[in-house]
């Protein structure tokens, strides 16, 4: 019953890295795009006097750069932490930022 435990608990670490990873990052991209969108001012306007441009919005621009940035990170931190495995590396966050130590 012991390993039951120690099973579920893997099992729950394992669904909680899936959820970020697999579904957060690309629900962080989407809301980037969203953002972007929205930071452009959207469709031109038609007006009886003619059609006016719109107008763009700052804070959806940096919004949507915020997210892609973060994406952007995460992808080139699993890639690090890929190859660092593969150099007999090990990817530390003691510190503040990650750092790459040797396995012990």
């Amino acid at each position: 019953m012991h390993n039951l435990g120690f099973a579920l608990e893997g099992a729950g670490q394992v669904l909680a890295v899936c959820l970020v990873l697999g579904a957060g990052l690309p629900a962080l991209f989407a809301l980037g795009v969203r953002a972007l969108a929205y930071g452009t001012g959207g469709e031109p306007r038609v007006h009886t006097t003619g059609v006016s441009a719109p107008t763009p919005n700052r804070i959806g621009t940096t919004v949507a750069y915020a997210c892609f940035t973060v994406v952007v990170l995460a992808v080139a931190l699993g890639i690090t932490f890929i190859v660092a495995s593969g150099f007999g590396k090990a990817l530390s966050f003691e510190h503040i930022y990650p750092t790459l130590v040797n396995k012990n």
